[in-house]
């Protein structure tokens, strides 16, 4: 089942899965996609794999998201091979969720968008003081998805808001704090961890192995934070940072003004509506119909433009700021 993307291994009871495109962080491509599902669906009926982990070739990072590269072209020539390759890779983020047996993520690095998915749905989810965790969406015209909105909108009161439209970064952490990891445990010691989870449950591995993470960053900035992005309109939120008087909340504000106006309303709207869905299958069903859409948006085809073909980070977007977004053009996805 391996190819050089994915390395399927069986270490013992375990089950290792290794992200192995070090070179481009070991971004998704639907290769790595097939390659992951096969390999759960086959252990799902081995009893002689008692647990499972997903790990990522190289010293950069767990995943730096999905196929850019996929996604321009779709949006470019109108094809569904984006349409496609999202359908397959929300499947694994539910498999990954509802997986009988342990599934162990190591959030080591960079772990961005797509890399989301594939980690912070697991059963136990580790980061390390290397850990830089984002859903940068906003910066591309394009919006969290990989179940993104699901795990935002239930974090910590509006820690999940702040992250999505300012398409900040959170360390380990703050990573814990916003409920999409468990522990900590020092990068020294993940070669130790992989060892132990060959003979022993997770559980004990990681009570064994973890320290405390220290105090978040993230989660002492929730009074202003609480406060500023309460509410659905993103003009309004964008208008308390300002007034607040707070210099994060003013730098958020900048950051939030240099999205995709489309993608950040659009962002605030799933947001909204993943908190109210029963499950996470009913929220990949939401990302995918919001994914769908924005294949037809011009801002997706040019924020890729800006920042990986072209890069010039200088993208036009259309409407050029939040109060000419149209709600009224996206409503009947949250219907």
């Amino acid at each position: 089942m391996s190819d050089e993307s994915v390395v399927v291994e069986r270490r013992g009871r375990l089950g290792v899965l290794t992200l192995n495109r070090p070179r481009a962080i070991n971004a998704l491509v639907p290769q790595m996609v097939h390659l992951m599902q096969q390999a759960l669906d086959t252990w799902a009926e081995d009893d002689a794999v008692e647990a499972v982990l997903v790990t990522g070739a190289g010293e950069r990072g767990l995943c730096a998201g999905g196929d850019l590269q996929g996604m321009y072209r779709s949006a470019r020539d109108t094809t569904t091979e984006s349409i496609d390759f999202w359908r397959d890779e929300y499947h694994l983020d539910h498999t990954i969720a509802t997986f009988d047996k342990p599934v162990v993520a190591l959030m080591d690095g960079i772990v961005l968008g797509g890399g989301v998915g594939i980690s912070a749905h697991a059963s136990h989810r580790v980061v390390t003081e290397r850990t830089s965790l984002g859903m940068p969406e906003t910066r591309i015209g394009f919006v969290p998805d990989v179940g993104g909105p699901w795990l935002l909108a239930h974090a910590p009161g509006e820690l999940g808001t702040h992250l999505a439209l300012t398409a900040a970064s959170a360390d380990g952490p703050d990573t814990i704090a916003l409920g999409l990891a468990d522990v900590l445990v020092p990068s020294v010691r993940l070669a130790e961890l992989e060892s132990a989870l060959r003979t022993e449950a997770p559980d004990a591995v990681l009570a064994r192995l973890s320290i405390d993470p220290g105090a978040s960053a993230l989660a002492a900035q929730r009074s202003w934070i609480d406060e500023c992005y309460r509410g659905d309109d993103p003009l309004a939120i964008v208008a308390r940072l300002r007034a607040c008087g707070v210099e994060a909340a003013a730098l958020a504000a900048d950051e939030i003004e240099a999205r995709s106006p489309t993608a950040v309303a659009l962002t605030l709207a799933a947001l909204r509506r993943a908190a109210t869905l029963p499950d996470l299958r009913a929220a990949l069903d939401q990302d995918l119909a919001v994914s769908a859409f924005l294949l037809g948006v011009p801002d997706m085809a040019e924020g890729i433009r800006a920042q990986v073909i072209d890069k010039d980070r200088s993208p036009t977007w259309d409407p050029a700021t939040l109060a000419e977004v149209d709600p009224s053009t996206f409503g009947h996805l949250f219907g």
